[in-house]
């Protein structure tokens, strides 16, 4: 639990940080400066200098170092605000450095917390446990660019490998390069069935950790969400109370569009992108099973298909955007329910 949180605190200080040392700004009550420090960026020095004093209102910005940090200022006693600065920004200021941005910091908590746009940080296990799915996904990536490397390589001499899987390209294809380009290409094959069982190995880790979250379960029930996608989704929201309405899951997601009105201008923008990538990422590519040849006939596909049948340049796309928006509201109104997933229930609503 955060520190109660004071309306008007006697010290507030901005905390700009850095990979080695980070810059402090203390203001007091009434906005007049107390102090300007550098702190080293280590649990040590942080410690010394906000360990064992008067609770401070403690802002600074979120960012690789902000998890641990934020933890260890609340840990000491300290109201700790994580700020969004994409949104507390807007248009990148003009002049800035560490001490600026310290001193912005320490204002801006001071006058309202509102303006900051507070972000709040999972917990430390949810952390440790996206880090494997995170690996896992790097290490796909690699994969698959190597592939994709091996098969332009063999096309350039006027040669092509044949279509396989990933996970059987290593036999497939071993035998089946060009001899030109054997001493080239053949590390990088040895290097692919390498990394395939280094994911075998992640994906046996996933199946094991989805063991501790009970309700994996219950998101694997629509088509499309595989335990994967669902365990990411479950782990990156960690608590389903934390919208107050299961349709802000698909902003949380950034799969709602930009927006940008002014007196009776409206533009239609692409999606803010906002949050995590790679839970956008699946929720997308499960999107694209929903509508894909194999995915079963549902009320999410139908919806897709509704908005794809509209016709213009980009209406597939604006389809998928949608069902992977519509997906990420179902998957939170499944997980806080606790109740079965019926693929046509507005159907079997109506004719109740």
């Amino acid at each position: 639990m955060s520190p109660k949180r004071t309306l008007y605190p006697k010290v507030t200080i901005g905390l700009d940080l850095g990979d080695k040392m980070s810059q402090v700004y203390e203001l007091d009550l009434h906005g007049e400066r107390l102090n300007e420090a550098k702190v080293a960026t280590t649990p040590t020095g942080l410690q010394r200098y906000f360990g064992g004093r008067t609770q401070c209102r403690v802002v600074l910005e979120v960012g690789t170092h902000s998890p641990w940090v934020s933890r260890l200022l609340t840990e000491c006693g300290h109201e700790t605000i994580v700020a969004n600065p994409s949104a507390m920004y807007g248009k990148r200021r003009r002049r800035r450095n560490d001490r600026l941005d310290a001193e912005f910091l320490a204002r801006q908590g001071r006058a309202d917390i509102a303006l900051l746009h507070p972000i709040r940080h999972r917990g430390v296990e949810a952390q440790q446990h996206l880090a494997i799915i995170r690996a896992r996904d790097e290490i796909v990536s690699l994969r698959t660019a190597l592939i994709c490397h091996v098969r332009g390589a063999v096309k350039s001499i006027g040669g092509r490998l044949p279509a396989c899987s990933a996970e059987a390209f290593p036999k497939r294809v071993g035998a089946e390069i060009p001899p030109a380009v054997v001493p080239a290409l053949q590390p990088m094959v040895e290097t692919i069935a390498d990394l395939t069982r280094r994911i075998d190995a992640y994906d046996e880790q996933i199946s094991q950790l989805a063991k501790r979250y009970p309700d994996v379960q219950r998101l694997q029930q629509p088509s499309g969400v595989g335990l994967l996608t669902a365990l990411t989704y479950l782990l990156l929201v960690e608590d389903p109370k934390r919208f107050r309405h299961s349709r802000s899951a698909g902003a949380y997601f950034g799969l709602v569009p930009r927006l940008d009105e002014s007196s009776a201008s409206s533009p239609q923008l692409r999606i803010s992108k906002a949050g995590d990538e790679l839970g956008r990422r699946l929720l997308v590519n499960a999107a694209h099973y929903i509508l894909g040849p194999f995915g079963p006939d549902c009320e999410l596909r139908q919806f897709g298909a509704a908005i794809a049948e509209r016709g213009g340049k980009n209406a597939k796309k604006r389809a998928v955007i949608a069902v992977a928006r519509k997906l990420a509201v179902l998957l939170h109104r499944l997980w806080l329910s606790e109740t079965p997933y019926d693929p046509h229930y507005e159907q079997h609503r109506r004719a109740a």
